[in-house]
């Protein structure tokens, strides 16, 4: 339990760090409006998976900005949490927010299906 509480905090640090040094830190216009969603750091903080969002249409942009500024946001990370060991980050597109967008669009749709054909069932009754 301590070791996950431990992960989970310094995946917490890495997070709130990545997120600092890409908004005021990366001047690269590939990476603008890019959300840090989330970070999981190994154990041995050897590599950090970094999970990012943006518009869906600028995945691959990002992807290639990130990729770009990799080194330099490494390296500002190792100066900011001070750890023995900066771990290699990986960049990931995290597309949950875009699937909760599509269900929350579907639920949308269904509600206004229901509505118009309670809307059709009252015409129909008078």
């Amino acid at each position: 339990m301590a070791r996950e509480q431990f992960k989970r905090k310094n995946s917490e640090a890495a997070r709130e760090t990545i997120a600092i040094i890409i908004e005021r830190e990366i001047s690269d216009p590939r990476i603008d409006m890019t959300t840090v969603t989330g970070v999981e750091v190994s154990p041995d903080k050897s590599f950090a998976n970094v999970y990012v969002s943006n518009d869906p249409e600028r995945y691959e942009q990002v992807l290639a900005g990130l990729e770009s500024a990799k080194g330099r946001i490494r390296t500002l990370l190792g100066k900011a949490l001070g750890w023995r060991n900066t771990p290699e980050l990986r960049f990931f597109i995290d597309d949950s927010i875009d699937e909760g967008q599509r269900v929350a669009d579907i639920l949308a749709e269904a509600d206004a299906r229901r509505e118009q054909f309670k809307a059709e069932e009252a015409a129909g009754d008078e």
